[in-house]
C-alpha cells in the first residue's frame, strides 16, 4: 500500500483558562514539567534549542524553536535524528477559555513507519492536552503521561 497523503497527528481540546495562562504553560519549563516531561534546559524562545527529559524512560528530545507568537502559536522541530514539526495554536474562545490545537507533521520512514508515528503522536498529544487541562483547570497532576510507559 502506498501512502497518497502524508499523515499528520492532530489533537484539539478546550482548556477553561485565559489564553495567556495556557500559552505560558507550554513555554515555561516550571509549568510544562508539571504535566508532560520531567525537566527542560530552558524556556521556549524563538531560535533557541532546548532539551526535554523524561526520567522514567530515560528519554530526551532536542527541541528547536522555529517560531513563537505570544499567546497565539508555538512552532518547533524535535527529535533525535529524524525530526518532525509540532505546531501549537491557541484560540481564545472567551476571556476564560482557550481552544488548543496541536499538529505534528513531517514524519520520516517508509509508509508503515510514518503511519505508526502519526498514530503514536496523536495518542501522545491527546494525553498531553488532557494532562494540561487537568493541571491548569484543577491543579491536578494526573501523571497520565508518565503512567503511559
Amino acid at each position: 500500500m502506498e501512502i497518497q497523503k502524508q499523515p499528520v497527528a492532530k489533537v484539539e481540546l478546550l482548556i477553561r483558562k485565559p489564553v495567556a495562562e495556557v500559552f505560558e504553560a507550554f513555554v515555561d519549563p516550571d509549568l510544562i514539567t508539571r504535566f508532560w516531561f520531567d525537566r527542560s534546559t530552558g524556556r521556549l524562545e524563538a531560535n533557541k534549542t532546548v532539551r526535554w527529559h523524561w526520567e522514567l524512560i530515560n528519554g530526551t528530545a532536542e527541541v528547536r524553536v522555529k517560531a513563537i507568537e505570544e499567546h497565539r502559536r508555538i512552532l518547533i522541530e524535535w527529535g533525535n535524528g529524524d525530526s518532525s514539526t509540532v505546531e501549537w495554536t491557541f484560540f481564545p474562545r472567551s476571556a476564560d477559555a482557550t481552544y488548543v490545537r496541536v499538529v505534528n507533521s513531517g514524519f520520516a520512514g517508509d509508509g508503515d513507519e510514518i503511519v505508526g508515528q502519526a498514530l503514536e503522536s496523536t495518542g501522545g498529544f491527546a494525553l498531553v492536552l488532557a494532562a494540561a487541562k487537568a493541571f491548569l483547570e484543577h491543579g491536578i497532576d494526573l501523571r497520565i503521561v508518565a503512567d503511559r510507559f
